[in-house]
């Protein structure tokens, strides 16, 4: 009898895209009573991007994928999996889309929609494909427009919300580069955070949301690395869902965060993106050069349903 061979996944590479319509916080002053300093004290944000006519969820997600793609040397993948909660369609789906825009020759697809945690969801998922054998390669995106589910008469989230896509490569390797997940759900918060109506908008208790991050967030995502069985002194990058520079900060301290720890704080200038919003930061600070080759990362989103979710990653070397 053959005995399976252990294997994992790995990072291969990152791709992002983001629109070119910046919308400052004093564009915003022009449509609601709110100004430049109340939004920056209360969300860290200074400007987001907003989808212009030619952008949408599958558009922007296919810019990402072909970057990430480029990044990891790859032309064809086993699974595409698309987190987000602004698709077109229902059918075909996001995946199905992109698969067929970028020519691949018949690879799995999966939508996930878990709002805010979709990206850490989708990992978890990609990575469990390629350990079970059942795929060589994935590609996971994140993709919001959620510029288009917004009040923009609401100044409480109109503030907050912006479009882009995020997206990282993953294939098998002898040497797990992802850890097991750590996920799960707050059934009582089901509705904290929703996107429902004729049309959809995009509403939220903003107090319990965050009542939940500045509590609980520090507990589930000490929970991640436990089960990846490493400490705050294995990780070099904090790399947490986009929602609000003021949940990012207090969770960085709670789990220790030190000066040597880079903390992704990409919503000052993308805003939040929902289930972009870890990928995307994570793209823009490796292309930049920001990110330890072979570092680890910790991996933490949360959000509507009310989900959250988490792993360690191994950076690409």
């Amino acid at each position: 009898m053959n005995v399976p061979t252990p294997r994992g996944s790995t990072l291969l590479g990152f791709g992002h895209y983001q629109p070119s319509n910046i919308v400052t916080n004093h564009d915003i002053e022009k449509l609601v009573d709110t100004n430049d300093e109340w939004i920056r004290t209360r969300t860290g944000i200074i400007e987001r991007r907003i989808a212009e006519e030619q952008d949408n969820t599958t558009t922007m997600a296919v810019a990402a994928a072909r970057m990430a793609m480029a990044d990891a040397g790859l032309s064809d993948v086993d699974l595409v999996i698309v987190a987000s909660t602004t698709s077109e369609t229902r059918s075909p789906n996001g995946a199905a889309r992109v698969s067929a825009e970028l020519g691949f020759t018949g690879p799995g697809v999966i939508d996930i929609n878990t709002a805010c945690s979709g990206f850490e969801y989708a990992v978890a998922l990609a990575d469990q494909s390629i350990s079970a054998g059942v795929a060589e390669t994935a590609l996971v995106i994140g993709s919001e427009t959620l510029s288009r589910v917004t009040d923009w008469t609401d100044r409480a989230t109109c503030v907050l919300t912006a479009d882009g896509a995020g997206a990282v490569v993953l294939g098998a390797s002898a040497e797990p580069g992802v850890s097991p997940v750590v996920w799960g759900s707050v059934p009582e918060m089901a509705d904290a955070v929703v996107v429902e109506g004729q049309p959809a908008v995009f509403s939220q208790n903003g107090r319990t949301v965050m009542r939940w991050a500045l509590k609980d967030s520090v507990r589930e995502a000490q929970r991640v690395m436990e089960r990846a069985g490493v400490t705050m002194d294995d990780i070099d990058v904090l790399a947490f869902h986009q929602a609000n520079l003021r949940i990012i900060e207090p969770l960085s301290k709670g789990l220790g965060a030190t000066e040597r720890h880079i903390v992704l704080h990409d919503v000052e200038y993308s805003g939040n993106t929902s289930a972009a919003s870890v990928p995307l930061a994570l793209s823009k600070a490796w292309h930049a050069g920001e990110l330890p080759r072979g570092g680890r990362a910790l991996l933490f989103g949360f959000g509507g349903g009310f989900t959250y979710a988490g792993q360690v990653v191994r950076l690409p070397a």
